[in-house]
């Protein structure tokens, strides 16, 4: 059964060309989520401490200050945030930062498409997956 409300997804991500990418990607798919943006890792850590709870977190993982690998290694060891899902959405294909974020317990690597088309697609596929088949918490 569909969420009543939009998800509230958060996405942590430090180029605004990805942001603005990721929006658009957004409404390509037709999906409509409430989107919170951090600009970086400590920002993004703050945001799950303090604000509202994210269904999804979409994280990039060269981050300023606190990076990608260091906030999923900070909230999968905490038991107020171990639950969130957190996509580990990135331009790397590299193996050794694939299996560092499994490692650290991330809930699925995605290569970030650098195309429109691709990358509503993503949404659509990430949309279908996250909030139709899984049962989140």
């Amino acid at each position: 059964m569909p969420p009543s409300s939009p998800p509230h997804l958060l996405l942590v991500e430090d180029n605004a060309g990805d942001v603005r990418l990721t929006k658009e990607a957004l409404k390509d798919a037709e999906w409509d989520v409430e989107l919170d943006i951090a600009n970086d890792g400590e920002m993004a850590l703050e945001r799950l401490r303090t604000g509202p709870r994210p269904d999804l977190v979409l994280l990039d993982l060269n981050l300023p200050r606190c990076d990608g690998r260091e906030v999923l290694e900070i909230v999968k060891v905490d038991p107020e945030l171990c639950t969130i899902p957190i996509i580990v959405l990135t331009t790397s294909n590299s193996p050794q930062d694939i299996e560092a974020c499994y490692a650290r317990r991330a809930n699925c690597y995605l290569v970030k498409p650098l195309d429109l088309d691709a990358f509503g697609e993503l949404m659509r596929a990430i949309r279908a997956f996250w909030f139709g088949v899984v049962r989140l918490p």
